[in-house]
Order: C-alpha cells, then structure tokens, then sequence
C-alpha cells in the first residue's frame, strides 16, 4: 500500500469516527435535554399556586378528573418514547457505556481499513497483469521486473520476487515466491482477525452485563423483604437488557464483515497464485544452481 493510500485510508477512519462520536454525542445530549424537561414536567406544584386555586365543582370536578387522565396517558406516552435514551444510558452505566463505544469505534474503523486493503488494486491488479504479460511475450525481462517492483501490490511483489531469483532456479524462484505470499496473505489475515475478536468479544461483555443487572435484580428482592422496590427490580433488568443488545448489535456486523471480507481475501489470493504461476511457468526450464 502506497503512502498516500494510507494517508486516505486514515483520513476515511477518521472520518467515520468523528461521525460516529458526533452521532452519540447528540444523541446523548438530546436524551439529556429530554430527561430534564420530563424531570420539570413531573414536579409537583407549589404549595401556594395548590391553595390558592379554587375548589372545582363536582360536576366540572368529574370532567377535570376525565381530562387530567387522559392527560397523564399522553404524557406516559411522550415520556416512554422521550425517555428511551436517557434510559438506555443511565441503564448501562458510565462503564459499559465507554466500553460498548470504544468496542463500535474500533469495529467502524477496522472495517474501513479491511475494506480498503483488500481492494482488487491493492492485492491483485488486473493492469500489472496485462502489462507484465505484454513484457514477456516481448521478452522484456528487465522491464517487467522494473514494473513488478514498482508495484506495491501483492501480486508485483510475488512477480518481483519470482525474478529476481530465477537465476538461481525454477524451483527456488516458486519457493521464494510462495514464502512471499504466505507472508502477506498472513499480516492481512492477522489484520482481519480483529473484526473476528470484537465479534467474538461483543456478547461476552454483553452476558457479562447481564449477569450484573440480575445480581442487582436478586439484591433488590433480598433487601426488599416481601414487598422489593419495583423500580429497583427494573433498573436490574434493564441493565441486563440493554447490555445484551449493544453486545449483539455490534457483534452482528463484526461476525459479518469478517466473513464477507475474508473471503474477498482468499478468493484474490487465489487469483495471485493462478497469475503468478501462469507467467513463472514460462521460465520452468531454468535448472537450479548447485
């Protein structure tokens, strides 16, 4: 991968992350923003505004009850569905709020790496193969090393490779070749091994979060005597909930990406192999040095 490719690759990175903390920073503050509106709306009014208003009639009194009712229902309403976030963060805790972003951070910004080093171009381009073909066909030998080893793709390196040893041999020129590939074929799997260890990771701390939100359930049943405090038994739950989705939601796409970008992987290796030993089969006759 050339230098300006990397510079790209880190500027897209970079990118992604900056949107995706500006994302969940809004969303963060709007959840805040919406906490302390419902928090004002559900204090109680002032003991002097209380006696100060006149007693209702008890026919205007039934209708006020009606409309104070459906009033409340509405605001239910408007605060399960304000509430949402401010919930989910406050479930989960300053802890597994940080860990679960750091985890999307890292997978967002894998993927955009893994996507860009395991382009065609990057791996096994079409244009170096055309061309290194028309140079032996013309038996430009020098020119074609000199286009191989220009080229930072994996398929000029193994080409590169395969001349600059074929003076010593047929056979030692594959070796070299082959040790090459595996080399390279190595650093991008163990670079995408990653995407596969968040997966992996993902719903463990997800479980891990549940079994922390039903201890808190159980310790909320134990102190409570007959009658535990309900909301205490639901913050517990919730945070067992909301714990184990964030962990499957990231894991999903990881497991995802992975399969998907390994097999791109093998598959332009695959195609490596066939180029490189279709030109180098041309050169089979050179003996070994002894």
């Amino acid at each position: 991968m050339s230098l300006s490719e990397r510079f790209s690759l880190c500027r897209a990175a970079l990118a992604f992350m900056t949107a995706i903390v500006a994302s969940a920073a809004f969303l963060f503050s709007s959840a805040v923003v919406n906490a302390q509106d419902d928090f004002n709306f559900g204090e109680e009014p002032a003991p002097a505004a209380a006696a100060a208003a006149p007693a209702p009639s008890p026919a205007a009194g039934d209708a006020n009850v009606g409309e104070q009712t459906s009033g409340n229902t509405e605001e239910g309403e408007t605060k399960k569905s304000d509430n949402y976030l401010s919930w989910m963060f406050r479930s989960l805790g300053w802890f597994f709020s940080i860990v679960f972003l750091l985890l999307s951070l890292t997978m967002v910004a894998l993927i955009v790496i893994n996507i860009v080093a395991l382009r065609r171009q990057a791996i096994a381009p079409e244009t170096l193969a055309e061309q290194f073909g028309q140079y032996l066909d013309e038996n430009k030998f020098q020119e074609a090393y000199e286009l191989a080893k220009e080229d930072e793709s994996l398929l000029g390196r193994v080409l590169a490779t395969g001349l600059a040893r074929m003076p010593s041999g047929f056979d030692k020129a594959t070796q070299a070749m082959e040790d090459v590939e595996q080399e390279e074929t190595m650093r991008l799997e163990h670079q995408l091994g990653y995407l596969a260890l968040i997966g992996n990771l993902a719903p463990m701390i997800g479980l891990f979060g549940t079994v922390v939100g039903m201890i808190a359930s159980f310790q909320a049943i134990a102190s409570g005597g007959a009658a535990p405090s309900p909301q205490k038994l639901a913050e517990g739950i919730a945070t067992a909930l909301f714990t184990t989705e964030l962990g499957l939601a990231i894991a999903l796409p990881a497991l995802a990406a992975f399969d998907i970008l390994k097999n791109r992987l093998s598959r332009f290796v695959l195609d490596v192999a066939v180029v490189s030993d279709s030109f180098m089969g041309r050169f089979s006759d050179v003996k070994n040095d002894k």
